[in-house]
């Protein structure tokens, strides 16, 4: 464009320099006032010559760029419609399992009503066999006494008597085959009513999945896993305690520094074994770790207060031997995440753990972490289960509902120590049944395995 812009002013320039010199010899006989005002045409001329041609490629270029618009026009049209059909999709998907919602809702209230109607049957069934029992006991006595009669003259009372009990017991018996036909009728609709159950939940569980990859950690924003601040490199202090080590940290720093299980013995304390990850260049004491669901947490209060489980695999430390541990000195709590696309978020808290005669009650103060908070701060928690719930709340009994000891709040979703629900199991997943991290200002995270560690802030406090 800027050559041809630079040709269509040359050439004028070109044509009047000939033209000049083609009348030289008239400019010279002229006089001053005429080559004055020839001279001024010829600029003007040059002039517009220059300015026609700049309105044709201003003109050119005003057509190229509209047709570059209509195409950006046309583009930003496509993508509005499809952005609009799957909305549409969205939408249908979305009352799609509304309808399958409610419709499972209604076919368990349906087959809860026949298994009791059921029930009802079987103790009617039952309750006939023994009166058929009763009059079959009765027949053989009119038996014995038919065969008494053969040899004398029965009594008209007799014989009456006799046709009375045989049509009762004609009665009872048709009765029965009637009552066993029902039976059968019912339990060939509970069949059909549970296999509508399980397609239903198969479509459910299928849309649960769908929903599970919005709600995992990815998306969110990733904060680097800083090197913890007490992290001691190699060349620390080796230190030598008489007996077992107070905790994890402690025998790291008297030279074992391998993950595993050891034994230790906090201050005051019975010598017991932990699970012992080393990490960050020192040594962290795991009191929780999940990872498959094989272990059940659903345990009582005496199990979450000694502990149980497989070191080496599953398990709960135990409420007993975590307050003897924290009560050595200040300790911080870090809590590991992943989720079921192996995604791994971390946080950490400042907190105190108080004794047995409060309930083991927990307050967290949050340090630093890669994931929203979703536990209480400055509040002190109570632990419980479901055979031991002190705090009641809206009368909604959190542990029995959540199916796993832990310090409940407001019966928040966040419950580390719940029903370990995996994604492609039998089901439809509940929000209130599984492994979950729920802040209170956002979504839910559904969590693959879950880890729970303590790490002295202080190591001077063990010298």
């Amino acid at each position: 464009m800027k050559t041809i812009l630079i040709f269509l002013f040359i050439a004028p320039l070109s044509l009047s320099a000939r033209a000049e010199k083609d009348f030289s010899a008239l400019d010279s006989a002229a006089s001053p006032e005429t080559k004055s005002r020839f001279a001024m045409l010829d600029d003007v001329r040059i002039l517009a010559n220059g300015l026609l041609q700049l309105g044709h490629g201003l003109k050119d270029f005003v057509h190229k760029t509209k047709g570059q618009m209509n195409d950006i026009f046309q583009k930003l049209y496509i993508f509005d419609k499809s952005f609009y059909e799957l909305s549409l999709q969205t939408s249908e998907i979305k009352e799609e399992e509304e309808l399958l919602r409610q419709t499972t809702a209604r076919l368990q209230i349906n087959n809860e009503e026949i298994k009791n109607l059921s029930q009802e049957m079987n103790l009617k069934i039952e309750d006939l066999i023994q009166n058929k029992i009763q009059l079959q006991e009765k027949v053989w006595g009119l038996e014995d006494k038919v065969t008494k009669l053969a040899i004398t003259q029965p009594t008209v009372q007799e014989t009456n008597e006799i046709s009375s009990l045989k049509a009762f017991v004609e009665r009872q018996d048709n009765h029965i085959k009637q009552l066993l036909k029902i039976v059968e009728d019912q339990h060939a609709q509970l069949d059909k009513q549970h296999n509508q159950i399980m397609e239903l939940e198969d479509k459910l569980n299928h849309i649960e999945l769908q929903e599970l990859a919005e709600n995992s950690f990815t998306g969110e924003h990733t904060e680097p896993e800083a090197t913890p601040f007490f992290v001691h490199n190699s060349t620390a202090v080796t230190y030598k305690y008489e007996g077992a080590a107070p905790d994890c940290t402690a025998l790291y720093n008297s030279g074992i520094q391998t993950s595993g299980t050891y034994t230790i013995k906090p201050n005051g304390s019975e010598a017991f074994d932990v699970y012992c990850e080393a990490k960050f260049g020192t040594s962290w004491t795991v009191i929780q770790n999940r990872v498959d669901g094989s272990l059940d947490f659903n345990q009582t209060w005496d199990a979450y207060a000694k502990g149980f489980g497989d070191l080496n695999e599953e398990f709960w430390l135990g409420l007993n031997k975590t307050y003897s541990i924290t009560q050595q000195g200040d300790y911080i709590l870090r809590i590991e995440l992943q989720d079921w696309k192996d995604n791994k978020r971390y946080i950490e808290y400042a907190f105190d753990l108080k004794g047995p005669e409060t309930d083991y009650t927990l307050q967290l103060s949050r340090i630093s972490g890669s994931i929203p908070n979703a536990l209480p701060e400055q509040t002190e928690l109570r632990f419980s289960t479901a055979d031991h719930d002190m705090a009641v709340i809206n009368n909604f009994n959190c542990p029995e509902n959540y199916l796993g000891g832990w310090w409940h709040s407001e019966c928040e979703e966040t419950n580390l120590n719940g029903k370990y629900v995996a994604p492609r199991s039998k089901g439809r997943l509940d929000r209130r049944k599984g492994l979950y991290w729920k802040p209170k200002k956002g979504r839910y995270y559904l969590l693959k395995s879950t880890k729970i560690m303590i790490h002295p802030t202080d190591l001077k406090s063990f010298d």
